[in-house]
């Protein structure tokens, strides 16, 4: 393997490790459920995207051929991830969780709560 393709490989899978790190210290360090919704929607997800890239340029450079397993991986992560956070959001407006006094659009969540059922 030369030289440029393994600093590709490095470069990806540092980076993918640096995005999770911030995305873990984001999950811990946030106040409130609706901010920390942002560290595993943003960037755990380009996190393991960076990861499974990086992985990928190897698996195809020592099978010699596209390795197609890390490029529908990312594809499950970039379709369930949005669809993750969206339902952790209506559970703490379901369960009436008070947002952090710095986040954002209070106004709105009080509007959704209460909201009246479509019945």
């Amino acid at each position: 393997m030369n030289f440029w393709l393994e600093l590709t490989i490095t470069l990806f899978l540092v980076l993918g490790g640096v995005f999770l790190l911030v995305g873990s210290i984001g999950l811990w360090r946030l106040p409130d459920i609706f901010t920390r919704l942002h560290g595993p929607t943003k960037a755990t997800t380009l996190g393991i995207s960076s990861v499974l890239f990086g992985s990928m340029i190897y698996q195809s450079y020592h099978q010699g051929s596209l390795s197609v397993n890390e490029w529908l991986i990312t594809l499950f992560l970039f379709i369930s991830a949005p669809v993750a956070a969206n339902m952790i959001a209506k559970v703490a407006l379901h369960h009436e969780n008070d947002p952090g006094a710095r986040t954002k659009g209070q106004e709105l969540m009080t509007r959704a709560k209460n909201r009246q059922s479509p019945e």
